[in-house]
């Protein structure tokens, strides 16, 4: 059995690559091939677009991939989504379809959009946003550098945004989100069905989501005096749980929890407060609840 799996090329690649890497799965690009070397035999992997791989997918060219949920609904592939992963190009959260006009344009919400031009990579979604609203433009596909046509080539544009860096330094404000997208692990219907195909992407998941909860957590572990743990309880994230492992010496348990990476800052000093001692932080590959 061989499982055909799609993973993004361009701005996701290499956090994706990078994901799968924590997941287990190690992937080689072969200099400018778009075939993908990977240590998993009964893989076999290819390099494409987000915006046509939830196509290839539903059409059983590939029996699973990596693509963003807008790309989904602009195709209108009738696809699995097995799982979400939240992640991006260069932050763990989700991106933004947006409507943006120039800083001094009279328009302030889809309605005075009525009869105007859109510029946009995503047709197919901004007509439906459109139509959600009833509201009747004129949508046009952009090439690329979107941000640049307003308001020379069009009235507005509909422009994806991590940050939204792109948009001010284009001097542009947003006017509205008209989708908010995240990564989802896809698969084929009919491969699915498959029972070794099936387990195979099933598992896969599960390493994904596993590795996807550890990027933002870490371990501590440290010593701490026997009657200080009660104390711990009020400032110490997982404490309902912690691992307590007994010391030579009895007046002392060592302690193991798993926490955000982003509160460790203020947790190790009191931490310090407290009387713990020969304190250690590692960091996590997976994390599977």
């Amino acid at each position: 059995m061989k499982l055909k799996l799609g993973l993004p090329k361009g701005s996701l690649q290499e956090s994706t690559l990078e994901l799968m890497r924590m997941a287990g799965y190690r992937f080689y690009v072969n200099g400018r091939s778009y075939f993908l070397t990977c240590d998993d035999p009964t893989i076999d992997a290819v390099l494409l677009r987000a915006q046509e791989m939830a196509r290839y997918v539903e059409q059983g060219i590939l029996d699973a991939g990596l693509t963003g949920k807008d790309w989904i609904e602009e195709n209108d592939a009738e696809v699995l989504e097995i799982c979400e992963l939240v992640y991006a190009k260069s932050s763990l959260s989700p991106v933004r379809w947006v409507l943006a006009v120039p800083e001094d344009s009279p328009i302030q919400s889809v309605y005075d959009l009525e009869g105007k031009r859109i510029a946009t990579e995503a047709v197919n979604l901004t007509r439906k946003y459109l139509q959600k609203h009833g509201v009747n433009a004129v949508v046009e596909f952009s090439w690329g550098a979107t941000e640049v046509k307003a308001p020379a080539l069009a009235d507005a544009i509909v422009e994806l945004t991590e940050t939204g860096s792109s948009l001010r330094a284009n001097h542009l404000r947003v006017v509205d989100v008209v989708l908010e997208s995240t990564t989802r692990f896809i698969a084929n219907r009919k491969s699915y069905e498959d029972p070794e195909k099936r387990k195979k992407i099933n598992n896969m998941a599960l390493l994904l989501q596993g590795a996807m909860n550890a990027r933002e957590k870490v371990g501590l572990k440290f010593n701490i005096p026997s009657q200080k743990v009660e104390e711990l309880r009020n400032f110490l994230p997982a404490m309902k749980q912690p691992t307590v492992s007994p010391l030579l010496n009895s007046d002392w348990v060592a302690l193991e929890v798993i926490v955000n990476e982003n509160v460790v800052r203020e947790i190790i000093p009191l931490l310090k407060k407290h009387g713990a001692t020969d304190i250690i932080e590692y960091p996590l590959k997976k994390v599977i609840y």
